[in-house]
């Protein structure tokens, strides 16, 4: 097998377990790196070549989920208008912040810090991108800025997870309403 199949084949495996752990915090009490291991298709060998750790493997799947909610926003706003851009914007956010929730239970402290610091910066600026265009635009408040947006959002984290998915929408719709501008 030559060098550029054995890359690919490593790339593909890597995106493979990583789509499996995302699955698995959704979707599971308890994070077992086998039971990801298993759901990837791959031996535990190679989940630990690519993640040695546990918290690797969870920080990464946080870090893509980060960089996938940033780049949304643009494009968003390339597609429609920005409260619509806003509200679309806000349901990844609740995907976003049910994974975020699982990777936060599962790792260390110090981890989390790290974790919390890759991604104010950027959300905060994708955010700020949405809330300008829909203040230029007339149906955002002017007064909103992301910083309350975040401190709005942040009971996501503290929801329980029997009424996730009752509520976290919901309360993202009531926010959104919130951010409206009224005449």
């Amino acid at each position: 097998m030559d060098s550029t199949r054995r890359r690919a084949d490593a790339a593909d495996n890597r995106a493979r377990i990583i789509r499996a752990a995302r699955a698995v915090i959704a979707n599971a009490d308890e994070i077992k790196l086998n039971a990801i291991a298993k759901q990837a298709g791959v031996g535990q060998g190679t989940l630990y070549r690519h993640f040695p750790t546990r918290e690797d493997l969870l920080a990464e799947v946080y870090r893509e989920d980060v960089d996938a909610l940033v780049a949304a926003a643009p494009a968003l706003l390339a597609e429609h208008e920005p409260l619509t851009a806003l509200a679309r914007w806000f349901d990844r956010v609740a995907d976003y912040a049910q994974v975020k929730r699982g990777v936060f239970a599962a790792v260390e402290v110090g981890v989390w810090r790290d974790l919390s610091a890759h991604s104010l910066g950027p959300i905060g600026d994708a955010l700020t991108t949405l809330l300008d265009a829909g203040k230029a635009d007339g149906t955002i408040r002017s007064d909103v800025d992301a910083r309350d947006v975040i401190l709005l959002i942040g009971y996501l984290t503290r929801l329980e997870e029997a009424e996730w998915d009752a509520r976290a929408r919901h309360l993202l719709h009531i926010v959104l309403d919130g951010l409206r501008r009224r005449e």
